[in-house]
């Protein structure tokens, strides 16, 4: 029963637009952070700035809304979520699934209770970008989609349970590119980074010992 209401809640109910793809759990691809962070209770403090040019990304974690308290049964399977945004516009949405509560789950019945609502995926051969502790990029196992957005399944970097990973695709298309120009401004300007941050070492350096220099100066007897 406990595995047939996850299946259930994978599927949908109440926590995913039926059908709809420009949104999940009632995040509009494309909203303002202000907005995201109203809609999530998240503190606008707590997004962080990953990059400033040529555009700039940020993102910030989510923990959903429990679907039941206190229901053993109903309870939720997204343990953590993380929102992206491309010049504040929420472009990439990536929930993993706490792997507690899909235990005994196979790949397949993921695919099945995400299917029943966004009807049957395709199982290309790819990888996309997906950040962790065990690599950059993950296999996608099934992708549903349409002409406007992307649903992906990934294992996660420890394979101990799954990831599904949401896109604009016309705003991650757009931030992916920023994102490579970044890195690569970032990279040329590196060295220049680091002669004026030892420039600026080696000057408080000095300020220091300029202040204990007139301190210690006028007090020094032989």
């Amino acid at each position: 029963m406990f595995r047939l209401c996850l299946i259930g809640i994978l599927c949908g109910g109440s926590l995913l637009a039926e059908g709809d793809f420009s949104t999940y759990r009632g995040l509009q691809f494309g909203m303002t952070l202000t907005k995201a962070a109203t809609e999530t209770g998240i503190k606008l403090a707590d997004a962080r700035t990953l990059h400033q040019r040529p555009a700039v990304i940020q993102e910030m974690d989510w923990r959903p809304r429990p679907a039941a308290v206190g229901d053993p049964v109903k309870v939720d399977p997204v343990k953590e979520g993380l929102l992206s945004f491309y010049n504040g516009e929420l472009y990439r949405i990536v929930v993993t699934y706490d792997r507690y509560r899909i235990e005994g789950m196979t790949a397949e019945d993921i695919i099945q209770g995400i299917s029943a609502t966004y009807g049957t995926p395709t199982k290309p051969n790819v990888e996309i970008p997906y950040h962790s502790n065990y690599g950059e990029a993950a296999a996608v196992l099934a992708r549903w989609e349409d002409t406007e957005y992307s649903y992906n399944l990934v294992r996660t970097g420890d394979r101990g349970s799954y990831s599904l990973v949401l896109y604009s695709k016309h705003l991650n298309t757009l931030a992916q590119a920023a994102i490579s120009d970044a890195v690569r401004l970032e990279a040329q300007e590196a060295p220049q980074r680091e002669i004026e941050r030892q420039k600026k070492l080696l000057d408080d350096e000095n300020l220091l010992l300029e202040k204990a220099r007139s301190t210690n100066k006028p007090n020094f007897q032989p």
